[in-house]
């Protein structure tokens, strides 16, 4: 019997881990089922506010520099050579092994206050979804004439409650089949709402689209083009896994040679589908695109209730795949801060039926607490669009546009004032303004809405 093959497959990696497997495909995969999510179907309301030109121009602009700018964080992958270097497990190692500690303490604060914010959006995004499956019933049974508006409350208090149970899993590793069914359900939604747009437009009862969008008063045009600018950068962010990504592909070729290829891959098929889905659902619903295209429709109600359940059950998996992170990070400052306390670090085991059941009290206590919040500040200010795209704006500059530029000038230690320099560090300064103009909109569109609705009373 030959047993060279089952030996070399279970030859360690360089770094003394499982052998890695992962190809240019596989990571083009990964990239597309991360950036297919909740913030596609605001894309068609984002093309509304800035019409055909600059909305197209947009899209395509901001997937030409996560183009550029993750070919320069694949080859920071390894520090200090690209190909031979030590590997960087996590975004914040690559800043601080190239950036210094202060830079790692400030990444990691856009990165974990995102992570933490998309557990807000996701709540609003699955209660936005199962009211609209609700008013699609509604308006099936009783007409269109009928009175169906309902609070998202409800609905949030029980997503919150699922989550505070899912959230008691002790780690990422343990989410590999709700992560799946995520992924899958992704693509579901996108496709219906693609789908149900394409339909009114063939039918000729697409609404009337413009060059320049929706007609507003300047200094309202304004603000609402600053915050579609924040959606759109959600949609085209995976800062927070690109090394979780490139930390699947075997050695050889080089990382970031088969990063670069995959990035590439993946965010023209990712650009391709958000010009799909934001051009048609523009194309369909005209000025009054709402902020979830699946929200605009009743019928046929059965395949209405299916997309938005299609985003109930992402937004399930895609909270513990962002919160799980964020949970480990203040988990191990806790452990390093008390080490010898038994109510942050001892672990509890019992049987349940078959199963075997692990939990720890800090465990349970404070994720919890962080899930109740989580609710409670998304019933505060349920706003779909705005809120997604204040999580866009956060995000984008700092962690698409700045990081990446600051680390590559360190590794190639290009020289300060020099064509080269200026014109990197030209493009980082429209990141981060681009992330101030987009937050100013968000928050001004977040104020408007709490004037237009009482406190936790926000019906749709």
């Amino acid at each position: 019997m030959d047993n060279t093959k089952p030996l070399i497959e279970l030859e360690p990696d360089d770094d003394g881990r499982i052998r890695r497997t992962g190809n240019v495909l596989t990571a083009s995969t990964h990239i597309i089922t991360v950036v297919v999510g909740a913030g596609v179907l605001a894309l068609a309301w984002a093309m509304a506010q800035l019409g055909w030109i600059a909305g197209i121009g947009s899209i395509v602009t901001f997937s030409a520099i996560s183009i550029f700018t993750y070919s320069l964080v694949a080859d920071c992958y390894r520090y200090p050579d690209p190909v031979t270097g030590q590997r960087n497990y996590t975004y914040m190692q690559a800043v601080k092994a190239y950036l210094g500690g202060r830079m790692h303490v400030l990444c990691g604060l856009v990165q974990y206050t995102k992570l933490a914010g998309i557990t807000v959006g996701y709540t609003i995004t699955s209660s936005t979804s199962l009211v609209a499956i609700r008013k699609a019933i509604c308006f099936h049974n009783a007409g269109k004439a009928a009175s169906c508006k309902f609070s998202n409350n409800p609905f949030m208090i029980g997503f919150g409650i699922l989550q505070i149970f899912l959230s008691q899993i002790p780690n990422f590793h343990e989410l590999t089949w709700l992560s799946t069914a995520a992924a899958i359900t992704s693509f579901g939604y996108v496709f219906i709402g693609s789908g149900l747009c394409l339909s009114v437009v063939l039918s000729g009862k697409g609404a009337a689209t413009s060059i320049t969008g929706t007609k507003l008063p300047v200094e309202d045009k304004l603000l609402k083009v600053f915050t579609a600018m924040g959606n759109i950068a959600l949609a085209c962010t995976y800062a927070t896994v690109v090394y979780d990504i490139m930390d699947t592909l075997k050695s050889h070729p080089a990382e970031n040679k088969q990063m670069k290829r995959a990035n590439v891959l993946g965010v023209t098929a990712m650009t391709i589908l958000f010009l799909l889905c934001s051009g048609l659902g523009y194309a369909a619903f005209g000025d009054n695109t709402p902020g979830n295209i699946l929200t605009g429709f009743t019928e046929p109600f059965w395949l209405v209730a299916l997309g938005n359940g299609c985003i109930v059950m992402h937004m399930i998996g895609a909270y513990q795949v962002m919160g799980q992170p964020f949970f480990r990070i203040v988990e191990m400052g806790a452990n390093m801060v008390w080490p010898h306390s038994d109510f942050i670090n001892k672990e509890y085991s019992f049987m349940m039926g078959n199963v075997m059941v692990r939990f720890n009290l800090f465990r349970l206590v404070w994720r919890t607490i962080f899930v109740i919040f989580a609710t409670v500040l998304a019933m505060v200010m349920p706003f779909f669009s705005e809120v997604l795209s204040l999580l866009g704006a956060i995000g984008f500059g700092p962690l698409v546009v700045f990081f990446p530029i600051q680390m590559h000038i360190a590794q190639k230690q290009i020289r300060k004032l020099s064509l080269r320099w200026y014109c990197l560090q030209f493009l980082s300064c429209l990141g981060f303004i681009i992330s101030v103009t987009a937050v100013i909109g968000s928050i001004h569109g977040i104020i408007q809405d709490f004037h237009k609705t009482n406190l936790f009373m926000y019906k749709q």
